[in-house]
């Protein structure tokens, strides 16, 4: 009951969050953007091995040193920290994606791995995004362990729209991160979570390559708001019987007290 109504409204949130993203992206110059897009391909040309060696899905917070300082700055659309945005249509899913993976960011929704390839595509790039899963109140990347490979994933950043095809799923230990290094050629995203639910002692690797002319589909859907569920009314109704129920039994009690 908590969880249906609690995620709803994290979900309503997110969906707000994006749908902000999308204004701010598409009220920018065509000039804005792509200077921000070539600042972004500047950053990942600069990358010498492609990740960072923080273990894969680690909650790494942002420093408050120049460096990162400019890292924040990187397809910077406001100050929400939001950068991107990922929908897995396999399991209707559409989430933001923001700077880092702190356990604040990840709250929020899915964070970019810090030291790997911004999310922005290019041949020779590896991105790696990384997710909760199983809380209480978010979906998140919980129904991550039910893509397969051959769906599809889409990427929105600043008027680009990057398709990718899962081309593999692995569970591994945390330190095993020599999968997400980038292959040179390829175009790759990796998305990262926890497994098993509550215990968290290993990371599902969802590997994706990008699918390249992009599907005319995904262009049309590019910036439309978010598809949000019904509220759970059932839940309320649900809470309301309990109620109902407690109070009779309380009432019942007082009216016919137990024989001494």
């Amino acid at each position: 009951m908590y969880p249906s109504a609690a995620a709803w409204l994290t979900q309503y949130a997110q969906s707000q969050r994006i749908d902000e993203y999308s204004s701010t992206v598409q009220d920018l110059t065509a000039e804005s953007r792509h200077d921000a897009i070539q600042d972004a391909v500047a950053y990942n040309s600069a990358l010498i091995n492609g990740t960072s060696v923080v273990a894969a899905g680690e909650n790494k917070p942002l420093a408050e040193t120049d460096a990162d300082s400019d890292y924040v700055q990187l397809l910077h659309a406001d100050d929400t920290g939001l950068m991107a945005r990922i929908k897995i249509p396999s399991i209707a899913l559409d989430l933001p994606i923001y700077h880092g993976t702190s356990d604040e960011t990840l709250k929020e929704g899915v964070g970019h791995l810090e030291g790997t390839a911004l999310p922005i595509g290019g041949e020779s790039t590896h991105s790696v995004l990384t997710g909760h899963r199983g809380l209480a109140d978010a979906e998140l990347f919980t129904n991550l362990d039910k893509v397969v490979v051959g769906d599809t994933f889409t990427i929105e950043v600043f008027g680009e729209v990057l398709t990718y095809q899962v081309t593999d799923t692995k569970v591994v230990e945390p330190e095993q991160t020599e999968t997400l290094y980038p292959q040179r050629g390829a175009d790759l995203v990796t998305l990262v979570t926890c497994t098993p639910l509550g215990i968290n002692t290993h990371r599902i690797l969802v590997t994706g390559e990008r699918i390249l002319p992009t599907p005319i589909q995904d262009m049309d859907a590019a910036g439309q708001r978010p598809d949000i569920p019904g509220f759970p009314y059932w839940a309320l109704g649900l809470a309301g019987a309990i109620v109902v129920a407690g109070a009779y039994v309380v009432y019942s009690a007082r009216r016919h007290p137990p024989a001494r």
